[in-house]
């Protein structure tokens, strides 16, 4: 047994040299093109970094008014939306406002109906009814003081007591 464990370690201590030179060249080999590679791609990104410099500042720029756009579009979205709600709240308290002051003018009346002191509509029916009045007056008077007058210039009365009593009626 101890033989076979001899040839079994020669084996092994034979193959990983082997495998190491292989593995170590191939290592080598892969690290001398991921070299290659970098340095290509440093020689590329010089050459051409301007270029795609430029290209990433024009899509940014391009991105930039896009996102502007939206966002004016949703601003003015939230603005009409807000006019709105302004609208609806001013027209709420103006229906309110009206409502309070036909409250205030209600209890207003009562308490100066209360007091004794006419309404507006006291005093408008009691204009009517002296213009009214006054009318009939008016015409009451004119043809009865016709009537005499008529007579007291037929009865012999002067005339300058008719004057008279003239200027006391219109005085």
């Amino acid at each position: 047994m101890v033989k076979k464990l001899k040839q079994m370690a020669e084996k092994q201590a034979a193959a990983p040299r082997l495998f190491d030179s292989a593995l170590a060249s191939q290592v080598k080999d892969s690290a001398q093109q991921i070299w290659l590679a970098g340095m290509g791609a440093f020689s590329r990104a010089q050459a051409e970094g301007t270029k795609v410099f430029e290209t990433l500042v024009k899509e940014g720029a391009s991105l930039q008014k896009k996102t502007q756009a939206d966002v004016e579009e949703k601003i003015g979205t939230v603005t009409g939306k807000m006019t709105s709600m302004a609208g609806d709240v001013q027209a709420k308290a103006g229906q309110h406002w009206d409502k309070l002051e036909s409250i205030f003018e209600e209890r207003t009346a009562k308490a100066l109906s209360k007091l004794g002191v006419p309404s507006a509509k006291d005093v408008d029916a009691l204009k009517a009814r002296i213009d009214e009045l006054s009318a009939k007056v008016s015409k009451l008077s004119k043809t009865p003081a016709a009537k005499p007058a008529a007579k007291s210039a037929s009865n012999g009365t002067t005339k300058p007591a008719a004057k008279r009593a003239a200027a006391r009626k219109s005085a």
